[in-house]
């Protein structure tokens, strides 16, 4: 074929440099911040304060879903909020001083709420009159199964078995477990953001204002607007409701707009005690059932997959290099750990890394784990003081449902980057980077050989029955009132309808095994996953970087073996 038109002309001979593709990058360029690498003490404690405001989303809509179920009103679902916060706050500090390593906030995982709310509705509880005692009764039997639940990633975790797995687990088979992690929530983002659309709608357009276009039109305090983008759009909008809420504009709305747009319908700053510590068991001995503990167990197992795919896309958040298999394996029994101190305060939801929060990490450029351990300081702290934590807590849904709509497949541009991956410097914005928590695992496709057809199968199936999947489950339920597989044992209708309506775990599961079976005996076809690449982070121990990243402190990495 001939070559069409030269590079001369009034054009100019063009570089040949332009013609370069970008290379491969263990650690991705531009973080400012990274894991072992803290920001000065005022500006941590504000981004930390930042990442707690973030998560409060998550954890008042979970409360807010299942506390009703339960026969609880707003005294309950105070208090359970309070609990949420008190054990997230204890968990986050162990996943980032003995579990990962990582800078990830572990809150609240919405995998759980199909068998919490079975068990709430459970007809065990129809003979009791008050509402009250319904709701501790119910909770007995949640935490009943979060704790034997609990054991699953315990075991799998510290005795080394997520970790042999995920030495299977190629850059290829990664790229929809991470991508879906955060593209799986769409639900939560304009859906909910719909529901009170003047509130929600100038959050998001104010959050994407501050985020991308100020920082690249001002010549000085840049990164100001990025970094504490979430802070200033909710003040704003929250004195905008605040006076949208005091001059009448919704008294005459239907209840459902009401909740969802006023400030003061939220119940939770009335009925939250000034100070209360949370304590294990504080709402009596927790009772088993043995189906709904394997409800349970399927729902820790769906977190977990989720959380394996937030570990990847915060280690390249912080700057770090791919996550050693032990480390994985590490952090999975630390979220056993975590699940289990939730069913003993009872928390009505086990625990996962929050989506959201890694997001924020790409948007602020800041890795930290400083930041993270000071925003677990603030869960710990509005736990406590019920007054101030309802007071934040009770910021309208549809803001948090803005953020959603950019922290689940959040992107970033950044004019510089390539100034970032070569030695040259330009004096021109000349390229553009894409930094979303979904496209975190599109960017792991830079390991894989993508002109391949092996490697495009692999990829569109998965993707697409992540996401067909999930849907067809959900539909089903919205039209026949049960999943599809209805047999006479509810829990196992809750085990199939907790798996396959995770995006993230269907598609990580199709893509894991299509990469095992398909065309493996063909050494070409294995490289073009990209696993080649990631053979040299197997041990955390092998590598200075990642020895740096992911050693635990007062040499403890010797009792969790790496290989």
């Amino acid at each position: 074929m001939a070559a069409g038109g030269g590079g001369g002309g009034e054009g100019g001979e063009a570089k040949s440099d332009d013609f370069q593709p970008h290379p491969v990058k263990d650690q991705l360029p531009g973080v400012e911040f990274c894991v072992n690498s803290p920001p000065p003490w005022p500006e941590a404690v504000v981004l930390g304060f930042q990442h707690y405001v973030l998560m409060l989303g998550t954890t008042v809509l979970i409360a807010t879903i299942v506390v009703p179920q339960m026969g609880g009103g707003n005294e309950e679902k105070a208090a359970v909020i309070q609990t949420m916060l008190f054990a997230a706050g204890i968990n986050t500090f162990l996943q980032t001083l003995f579990g990962t390593r990582l800078p990830v906030v572990m809150g609240a995982s919405f995998a759980f709420v199909i068998p919490v709310v079975s068990i709430a509705i459970a007809s065990r509880y129809d003979f009791i009159i008050d509402p009250h005692e319904r709701f501790l009764e119910s909770m007995r039997g949640i935490q009943g199964a979060l704790i034997c639940a609990s054991f699953l990633p315990i075991v799998i975790g510290f005795f080394g078995f997520w970790r042999i797995i995920f030495r299977f687990l190629s850059p290829l088979a990664a790229a929809p477990l991470v991508t879906l992690v955060g593209l799986g929530f769409y639900q939560l983002g304009f859906p909910l953001l719909a529901k009170c659309v003047e509130v929600g709608l100038p959050a998001l357009i104010l959050v994407v204002l501050f985020s991308q276009y100020l920082p690249h039109s001002m010549k000085s305090n840049r990164s100001f607007f990025r970094r504490f983008a979430v802070l200033l759009t909710v003040i704003i909008v929250w004195v905008y409701a605040q006076i949208l809420t005091t001059a009448g504009a919704y008294d005459s709305k239907p209840e459902a707009t009401q909740l969802s747009c006023r400030t003061d319908r939220a119940g939770l700053l009335k009925a939250a005690p000034w100070l209360k510590v949370p304590y294990p068991f504080q709402w009596g001995s927790p009772s088993f059932h043995a189906g709904e503990a394997f409800a349970m167990m399927a729902a820790s197992l769906v977190a977990l997959i989720e959380s394996t795919g937030t570990f990847i896309a915060v280690s390249r958040y912080g700057k770090a290099t791919p996550v050693p298999p032990s480390v994985i394996s590490r952090g999975a029994g630390w979220q056993g750990i975590s699940i289990l101190l939730d069913g003993m305060f009872g928390t009505v939801s086990g625990s996962t890394a929050s989506v959201e929060n890694a997001g924020l990490l790409a948007m602020t450029q800041i890795g930290s784990r400083r930041v993270i351990m000071i925003s677990a300081g603030f869960m710990l702290f509005f736990s406590v003081l019920g007054k101030f934590g309802a007071l934040f807590a009770s910021i309208p849904l549809p803001i948090f449902a803005a953020f959603y709509c950019i922290f689940f497949a959040y992107v970033y541009s950044d004019p510089m980057y390539l100034s970032s991956l070569s030695d040259k410097t330009y004096e021109e914005p000349v390229a553009a980077r894409c930094m979303p928590v979904a496209s975190a695992g599109l960017g792991l496709l830079q390991f894989c050989n993508l002109n391949s057809f092996r490697t495009k199968f692999i990829l569109g199936f998965s993707l697409f029955l992540g996401l067909s999947v999930p849907q067809y489950f959900n539909e089903h339920v919205v039209v026949s009132h049960h999943g599809p597989v209805h047999t006479g044992a509810g829990w196992f209708n809750d085990i199939m309808q907790v798996i396959f309506t995770s995006p993230a775990t269907v598609a990580a599961t199709i893509a894991f095994l299509l990469d095992l079976t398909l065309s493996y005996r063909d050494s070409t076809h294995r490289k073009d996953s990209g696993r080649h690449w990631w053979v040299k982070f197997r041990s955390f121990d092998t590598d200075t970087r990642s020895a740096e990243f992911y050693s635990l402190p007062y040499n403890l990495s010797k009792y969790f073996p790496s290989f």
